[in-house]
């Protein structure tokens, strides 16, 4: 059989849905564009589908609420169609590190159907997966049926994404541009604490950075670093700019020498041009990329993720807004906590001093600080106070590994807004927190 004989249309595909089945589609941009911007139309036909997706790129019409019966969706990461639809009460979080999502996943239930984006068959008949493997290739060993939409737009990448022809059931040929994400400008906070940042970083250090202002920042205080190397989760946009300029080259790494390691990349198209047939770029499964033990094997390793809000003694909430799911856990505890186990090795959680939020009373907008005493009722703790490492606002650095919850007060006060100082300094008093001599 050739790959022409597995070629059906977008409508095949989908007839092969039936009610109760579990479906899991690719993360990030490796999600089946064809196939979930379509499944709402066999929505009069089928109900209890459930559909396990991370950080989709679909425009998600599935999620309306009119195909709720139809469809309930399950998430490893939530991105903002996700937040949006959750009030409709068919879609759930799965708590998860992002090395563990395949495994634990598949321990509870199995896929009925895989279906994802991958590059066309190469002259040998092998298919690359190409912008992820961090789940991906686990979920297609377990499904019973595998539907690859094969793009002559998808980079074809290097690691272990591979997958031959005869391992896939059937293959919808599609022509749809590689999702991408805006490259978020750096605010003048975000300088500042890149410029911070950035001044922890040596000559020779692996680094691993996540998206967004901060992250973006960091990367341009960089451009004066010698060789840096990179194992990360997510790859982005930045990195490419530092890899092109020579700043990134791997040739300190303990682990995978020379080589950029992820397990998604999601970007601009820059960041496609220059990992398609890059053999520099490793796309690995993420239960061994995102593994703390992996990290604990690299010399040198810095991680750097962000926050949405941290307490006195240094738990932080970093996917959730109070008890509603704002994004995921994703890789923050893996890279934390794996990056401290390494030789040298430091982590890096960032965050802005404060926010502006809505006041419920009155309606108007105000500062509140990020920094607290008690973080908000029902708050998810993606990091535990016990693998908090540097803290890092626009007014400083807090070292915290080794401190007791005292120092822990005092070092966190003196990063957080200096109008918001006197008053944690009475809160935790007032809670017990510390008290005083």
């Amino acid at each position: 059989m050739s790959c022409n004989d597995k070629l059906i249309s977008i409508e095949k595909a989908l007839s092969f849905v039936k009610s109760n089945d579990i479906i899991v589609t690719g993360l990030g941009a490796a999600e089946a564009q064809l196939f979930m911007n379509n499944i709402h139309t066999i929505a009069d036909r089928v109900e209890n589908v459930k559909i396990t997706n991370c950080l989709p790129t679909s425009h998600g019409e599935f999620l309306k609420a009119e195909y709720k019966n139809a469809f309930n969706v399950d998430g490893w990461f939530y991105a903002p169609g996700l937040r949006k639809s959750h009030v409709n009460g068919n879609i759930a979080f799965i708590p998860n590190h992002l090395h563990l999502a395949a495994i634990k996943r598949l321990f509870h239930v199995k896929p009925n159907i895989y279906v994802g984006a991958a590059t066309m068959p190469d002259k040998h008949g092998y298919i690359s997966l190409s912008v992820s493997n961090t789940y991906e290739k686990r979920m297609i060993d377990a499904a019973d049926i595998v539907i690859l939409e094969i793009n002559p737009n998808y980079p074809r990448t290097f690691g272990d994404v591979e997958i031959h022809y005869s391992e896939v059931d059937y293959l919808v040929e599609a022509d749809y541009p590689v999702p991408t994400i805006p490259d978020a400008p750096p605010s003048e906070k975000d300088k500042v604490i890149g410029k911070y940042i950035a001044d922890m970083i040596n000559d020779g250090d692996c680094i691993q950075l996540g998206i967004g202002g901060i992250p973006n920042a960091v990367a341009t205080f960089l451009t004066d670093k010698k060789d840096l190397g990179v194992h990360t989760e997510m790859m982005t946009s930045t990195m490419v700019e530092l890899a092109k300029s020579g700043v990134i080259n791997g040739k300190k790494k303990t682990l995978h020498n020379g080589k950029i390691v992820c397990t998604f990349a999601l970007g601009n198209k820059e960041l496609y041009d220059f990992i398609d047939d890059n053999p520099s770029v490793l796309v690995m499964d993420g239960a061994f990329v995102n593994d703390p033990y992996t990290y604990g094997q690299i010399d040198n390793m810095v991680s750097i993720n962000t926050t949405l809000e941290i307490d006195l003694t240094g738990q932080c909430a970093s996917e959730s807004i109070g008890p509603v799911q704002f994004s995921g856990t994703g890789g923050q505890a893996d890279t934390a906590i794996g990056a401290q186990n390494a030789k040298n090795g430091r982590s890096i959680m960032a965050l802005y001093s404060t926010a502006m939020v809505r006041n419920k009373e009155t309606g108007e907008k105000e500062e509140i600080s990020k920094i607290v005493s008690m973080l908000k009722p029902g708050a998810i703790v993606s990091l535990s106070r016990n693998d908090v490492d540097y803290v890092v606002t626009e007014y400083g650095v807090a070292a915290l590994r080794g401190t007791n919850t005292r120092d822990r007060i005092e070092r966190l006060i003196n990063i957080a807004h200096p109008k918001f100082r006197e008053q944690l300094w009475q809160e935790a008093y007032d809670i017990g927190l510390v008290y005083k001599k």
